[in-house]
């Protein structure tokens, strides 16, 4: 355990963009375009998304 929360602190970010940015810009996707409910790719694109902003904020430090 004293190893593993080091870990999570220092990709908190990452972890932000992956559990929580992802579901929203999927959620986001499947509300404005009506056509898309029940495919998977919406997650597909929130991962992508969520992850690499987090991955960036994780790399320079801050979000913006």
């Amino acid at each position: 355990m004293s190893r593993i929360l080091p870990l999570i602190f220092q990709n908190l970010t990452f972890l932000f963009g992956i559990g929580f940015l992802a579901p929203l810009i999927a959620q986001v996707l499947e509300r404005t375009v009506s056509s898309i409910g029940g495919t998977p790719w919406p997650l597909a694109i929130g991962l992508l998304v969520g992850g690499g902003w987090g991955a960036i904020a994780q790399k320079t430090g801050r979000w913006v």
